[in-house]
This record gives C-alpha cells, structure tokens and sequence, in this order.
C-alpha cells in the first residue's frame, strides 16, 4: 500500500482529481489518498472580527448565534471533503477523508504519522505573498516533513503550473 497524504484548501474538481491519480500511474502498490481538509473555528473567527470591526456596532454576545456559524461551517466543510473524496472514489482509489480546525500543517503532520504516508501532495489557491515570504503550507511542511511532497494549484492543468 503507498499512501498519500492530501491537504486541500477547497473542494476538489475533476481535473484535481485526474491530475493527482497521474502522478502514481505506473505504482505497483495500490494507493490510499489521505484528504485532509481545515475549516476555520468560525466562532473565533466572527467574534475577533466584531471584535474588530468595533463591538459597539454590533455586539457579539449571542453564543447560540456563533454555534450556528460553527455548524455551517462545518457542515459545508463536510459537503466539500465528501464531495472530493467522491471524486477520487469514483475513479477507483482508496480514500479516507477528516476535516481539521486546528493549524493545517500541525493536522497534516498528525496525518502522515497516523497513515504512515510516503507522500504529501499539497493543493492550494495561488498565493503569491505568501509563497514569496515561504509562510504559505508547502513551504511550512516541507520543513517539517520527512517525504517527498508536491505543491499544485487546485482547478489548475499541469501544463499551466510551469
């Protein structure tokens, strides 16, 4: 079995989907995709933005308010993950699927330990502030990884990346 760790920013497509099963054609192995997808604590995430944006605007005290927020959250995050992993299903692959709150990189290490992973692909938006200071996640969990991983841009063609 060669396993693979995936972090995913958003919902996956049918092109990510091709593009990640390309990678292991040819593997004698059977492979088993890990896909692991973060979702803010949108409770903190609200409140610190009210918080911001001045709490006499529009004070955030209702608790049950910010728990509805988290569910929806949440639940969309759930519908996403389920959806990805369904593409991959579909094409005949091995896949299991969790979503995160804490730190990305921080869930994606527990992930490869937990899978014994041989490799991380990494699928993200284009963030080019973040990848020029190298505070994006490919650049955090190169450092901390120990196998090989891969940076792809997520609904982007190969040819594209270069």
């Amino acid at each position: 079995m060669f396993d693979v760790a995936l972090l995913i920013e958003r919902q996956l497509i049918d092109l990510d989907a091709d593009q990640i099963i390309a990678l292991h054609e040819g593997l004698d192995d059977t492979v088993r995709y890990h896909l692991l997808l973060p979702v803010e604590n949108s409770s903190d995430v609200l409140m610190s933005s009210m918080g911001a944006l001045g709490g006499q605007i529009l004070p955030m005290t209702d608790l049950e308010t910010a728990d509805e927020v988290h569910r929806s959250v949440r639940t969309a995050g759930q519908t996403e993950l389920e959806a990805s992993a369904a593409l991959l299903a579909e094409r005949g692959q091995e896949v299991t699927s969790s979503l995160t709150e804490d730190d990305p990189i921080d869930a994606l290490l527990t992930l490869v330990k937990a899978t014994a992973s041989s490799e991380v692909i990494i699928l993200t938006e284009p963030h080019v502030v973040k990848e020029f200071l190298q505070i994006d996640w490919t650049s955090r969990a190169q450092r901390k990884l120990d196998v090989p991983s891969v940076h792809l841009l997520e609904h982007v063609p190969f040819d594209a990346q270069r």
